[in-house]
């Protein structure tokens, strides 16, 4: 149920959808958050505007490699 309930609150409203390149993806993990809201540190993305694990207001590829795949099924 996790993921039809993250699928069903992606696909609710408008999206926006960045890429944001570099040599690691820990500095914007770090500006996200924890997808646990309640456990993000404070002033990230989904501290602020996070409501619950499955509605956390944003997503981040865990690694180079999800973020290929990912960004590669945008297009």
């Amino acid at each position: 149920s996790f993921f039809k309930d993250l699928l069903d609150f992606m696909t609710s409203g408008d999206s926006v959808v960045i890429v944001v390149e570099g040599d690691s993806n820990q500095p914007v993990r770090k500006l996200v958050g924890a997808t646990d809201p309640a456990k993000a540190d404070e002033n990230t993305i989904r501290s602020l505007f996070g409501t619950s694990i499955t509605k956390n207001a944003v997503h981040a590829s865990d690694s180079i490699l999800n973020s290929e795949k990912e960004i590669k099924n945008l297009l």
